[in-house]
């Protein structure tokens, strides 16, 4: 009798032991959805969720970021306490790369020490080692998406924008615009754009992305500068990108109309000769591109009149620069006339220190 009381003290204590054990944390782990299309955002949430302040605990969880079916990428994580109890949260949006059923299976590590370990830690003790920890290998809650494909690799919600000057120009005065896409999806799938337009210089700028990673994926904008020289009238062709609308379930395309630009002689044949071939460049500020603009084409391609003396040049200078309208045309007149000469009013321009009034101002008493 006495026997079979002491075995039954010795499982009990046992329970007793591993029900507080299990007790001192539950995960939980939840998808924001079970269906999705490839390239759409998956918001996924984990949470971890203790007995008390449990300060003898560490938690390691590095799920895998990439993997042939799908982009994770950590959103938030958080520790507090919420009821003297404590709370950590990992929150994850991941993007599926391809048609599948997806299983997010993650495992996660629990680390617990004692507080003897930290104390001997943290005062110094000669004896002392780091902290001794226990580790716990646990697998969480499998959850799965279904992916389906759709016709597009853009996909999300979005809105187009076209910020432009007005569509009549000088002859090599550049025409500026501007792309931007606005939206919430994956702004990764969208490219460069590539203007080729015969007989039209095409300075681009490098796309520029202001994004925020959010539970229905990148949202922000994306957007992208041009400057089109001619000496003649040209037509930007119509912008089309399609993409899968999420919030309507369909395909659709963001548009925008051709521009027709109109462009008013400015230089007599005598001053431009050659023909200047079409070519696309990079640049990243109009400096650049004004200097690009000299090197690349005009001192190739362009030859000043050999007969014209050089007072008659100088007046001819003078002159141009008086009736330019805008900043931007004086740093092309500046680039052709001579880049190296006006370098340091150049670098001013740059750095917007000067008026329109005050950059003549200089440039005429050179």
């Amino acid at each position: 009798m006495k026997k079979n009381l002491g075995r039954f003290l010795f499982l009990l204590v046992v329970v007793w032991h591993v029900e507080i054990s299990a007790s001192t944390y539950k995960w939980s782990a939840t998808a924001n959805k079970t269906s999705a299309k490839v390239n759409e955002a998956i918001y996924l949430k984990y949470v971890c969720e203790f007995s008390d302040p449990s300060e003898l605990y560490t938690i390691e969880f590095n799920p895998k970021r990439e993997s042939d079916d799908y982009s994770l990428r950590l959103l938030k994580e958080s520790e507090q306490i919420v009821g003297n109890k404590r709370v950590n949260s990992y929150e994850f949006v991941a993007f599926a790369k391809r048609s599948t059923s997806l299983h997010f299976d993650f495992n996660v590590t629990m680390k617990e020490t004692t507080q003897e370990s930290i104390d001997s830690t943290i005062l110094g003790r000669d004896n002392a080692q780091e902290a001794q920890f226990t580790s716990t290998t646990q697998q969480l809650k499998t959850l799965v998406v279904d992916v389906s494909k759709v016709e597009s690799e853009l996909v999300g919600t979005f809105t187009m924008e076209i910020q432009k000057e007005k569509p009549t120009v000088n002859a090599y005065e550049p025409f500026h615009m501007q792309i931007t896409i606005n939206g919430v999806g994956n702004f990764q799938a969208l490219k460069p754009f590539d203007f080729q337009i015969e007989g039209v210089k095409v300075f681009s700028q490098k796309v520029i992305e202001n994004l925020e990673l959010s539970k229905d994926g990148y949202s922000g904008s994306w957007s992208q500068k041009f400057a089109f020289v001619s000496e003649k009238e040209f037509t930007i062709p119509k912008v089309t990108i399609p993409y899968f609308n999420i919030e309507q379930n369909i395909l659709k395309e963001l548009e925008a109309n051709a521009i027709n630009v109109s462009v008013k002689k400015a230089f007599t044949k005598e001053e431009l000769l050659d023909k200047e071939e079409e070519t696309q460049e990079d640049f990243s500020t109009y400096i650049y591109f004004a200097l690009t603009f000299l090197a690349g084409v005009l001192v190739g391609k362009m030859k000043l009149r050999k007969r014209a003396v050089p007072h008659a040049k100088d007046l001819l200078f003078q002159q141009k620069v008086q009736n330019a309208k805008s900043v931007d045309e004086l740093l092309i007149l500046l680039a052709l006339e001579d880049s190296k000469a006006y370098s340091a009013l150049i670098s001013q321009v740059e750095k917007k220190e000067l008026s329109l009034r005050e950059i003549k101002s200089k440039i005429l008493k050179i």
